[in-house]
């Protein structure tokens, strides 16, 4: 696009591509995708079901104690966000249902 315009690349304002990113954090993100969801209909989500994780690795060929505790702490993370947004949408329902 900024060819078109004819402008200088700013190189500080392009956002991060995938293969910026070190092997491992593509790798993750595909774990963590690939992880089931346990949702309850009252609660909402609570994170992902990590039983079948140590085949996930296995299958992505994670194989050092140091990547698969990194990816473990990224599916922690990222389930603690998802949680958080899960709540805040199930609050933001009921007041919707309660002011009716």
């Amino acid at each position: 696009m900024m060819e078109q315009t004819g402008e200088e690349i700013d190189w500080e304002r392009c956002p991060e591509d995938i293969e910026d990113f070190p092997d491992s954090i593509p790798t993750a993100f595909s774990i963590y995708n690939s992880l089931s969801d346990n949702i309850y209909p009252d609660v909402g989500f609570v994170g992902k079901d990590l039983t079948y994780l140590d085949k996930l690795y296995e299958h992505y060929y994670v194989e050092t104690e140091q990547e698969k505790q990194w990816i473990f702490e990224l599916i922690i993370f990222l389930d603690s966000h998802y949680i958080s947004e899960s709540q805040k949408q199930l609050k933001a329902e009921y007041d919707k249902i309660k002011r009716k």
